[in-house]
């Protein structure tokens, strides 16, 4: 095929192979600033990028780019309407990673519930007695409420649904669903135990959890965020956690990732700090990093990619 294609360092092994086996040259970068990429791979064909932010500005530079393949579902760190207006598709692999995200999105809801990440530090430190004062609870009965009921949050529901939780939905683009039952925003603010948000960033959702929703939901509520760091006002929830408005909160990411260590929320004890890693089993990485790889070849190939996020005219 004679193209050229820049990945992340660290790509999983089958994704390279898929290139390689489609005659594609990679490149291989530590990162996608625009210094690195003006270095080494300013006449690649195609990128495969991960949660690196992707500049407009570099695209003049790039005379040969084709496709901008994301390596995840999110796509807010890629301008895919001005890429369009180029020529470049921007792709996501919505199929790779829902299963995973979902099952760690459960499991820090459980870690969150029964405070088993704070109890088992504190026992390291020789304190027994830590939980004794700090008790969980059952999530049987209580209310989990999903923003966002796309393929994650379907999947989050269904999970939810067979602990014995009451599940409540809030998405404005879906009219009907078998699990659980259709709210509004208000209804998910006041009556969710725990909200977890599965949403894209868009204008609509951008903070869609700020400090009037904070002070809507209940005091003995929790948020769980492994969606976007933009979907919440990052110093409303830091301050709401302070005055111990909300209970506490799970959260993958963050307005700046990694996550400054000079953060207000590494000095909480109510904040489960995770970085980033809903997506970080073998087999997500394996099918995240073929994925990509296959909307690579697809367009570099002069055919349509499966899972677009931008059309070319």
């Amino acid at each position: 095929m004679n193209k050229t294609v820049a990945i992340p360092k660290g790509l999983a092994e089958v994704g390279k192979k898929y290139l390689k086996d489609n005659d594609i040259n990679i490149v291989e970068l530590a990162s996608f600033s625009d210094d690195e990429i003006l270095e080494k791979a300013k006449d690649v064909d195609g990128i495969i990028l991960m949660t690196d932010p992707f500049n407009n500005a570099i695209v003049q530079h790039l005379p040969n780019l084709k496709i901008v393949a994301r390596h995840g579902v999110g796509y807010d760190n890629v301008d895919y309407d001005f890429l369009a207006t180029k020529g470049i598709w921007v792709t996501i692999t919505p199929n790779a990673n829902a299963d995973t995200v979902a099952e760690v999105t459960i499991a820090e809801i459980f870690d969150m519930s029964k405070n088993i990440t704070a109890i088992a530090e504190k026992m390291r430190l020789g304190d027994f007695n830590y939980k004794n004062n700090h008790l969980g609870f059952d999530l049987a009965g209580k209310t989990l409420g999903v923003a966002g009921y796309g393929r994650i949050g379907k999947k989050v529901a269904q999970k939810a649904d067979a602990l014995g939780m009451k599940v409540i939905i809030y998405d404005p683009f879906v009219t009907q669903t078998t699990i659980g039952t259709l709210v509004s925003k208000d209804e998910l603010l006041s009556d969710a135990d725990i909200i977890t948000l599965h949403m894209a960033v868009t204008d609509d959702t951008n903070n869609f959890i700020d400090s009037v929703a904070l002070k809507s939901m209940k005091k003995s509520s929790y948020l769980v965020n492994l969606g976007r760091g933009a979907l919440v006002d990052q110093e409303a929830l830091i301050n709401s956690l302070k005055n111990h408005d909300i209970s506490g909160a799970a959260l993958d990411v963050f307005d700046q990732e990694p996550l400054p260590l000079t953060n207000d929320l590494y000095t909480l004890d109510n904040v489960l700090l995770t970085p980033h890693i809903a997506s970080n089993t073998v087999n997500a990485m394996n099918r995240m990093a073929l994925d990509s790889a296959k909307e690579v070849v697809k367009v570099l190939s002069n055919e349509n990619p499966t899972w677009p996020v931008n059309r070319i005219n």
